[in-house]
């Protein structure tokens, strides 16, 4: 599988939206990352999973699945060796990721990141001191 195949599937999921972050293409669902492309250099793909799920698929797929290194890989966050990946496992990784992250949206009940970093922009400086009326 390619970085483009990698992309394809992860925008297939409902509620998919592609950002950047650091750099690196990411993909996320409810303004929350599941997914990113930030070692695609190295060709790798990176899924967000819960420690136990990483343990398991590793388990399964020594040669398909590693931990990033360091405390990003205890954490849960696991690599997909695109060369190795196949249409199937790629999708059923990246549905499982993105599945993780919808329902642990919908248990914090925390509003999309896009939504709750929007901030009003300060009015612009003229130079001049304005006055203001007071009520």
């Amino acid at each position: 599988m390619t970085p483009s195949d990698f992309r394809r599937i992860a925008l297939s999921f409902e509620g998919a939206e592609e950002g950047s972050h650091m750099g690196a293409m990411d993909f996320r669902v409810g303004g929350r990352i599941f997914a990113t492309l930030a070692s695609v250099k190295e060709g790798y793909g990176n899924l967000m999973i819960t420690p136990e799920l990483q343990a398991e698929f590793i388990a399964e797929r020594p040669e398909l699945f590693l931990p990033i290194h360091g405390g990003w890989g205890r954490m849960g966050m696991t690599h997909i060796r695109l060369a190795v990946a196949d249409e199937d496992s790629l999708r059923g990784a990246l549905h499982t990721a993105w599945r993780l992250r919808v329902e642990k949206n919908a248990k914090t009940g925390k509003k999309p990141a896009s939504v709750a970093k929007t901030r009003i922009p300060a009015p612009k400086k003229t130079g001049k001191r304005e006055k203001f009326k007071r009520t």
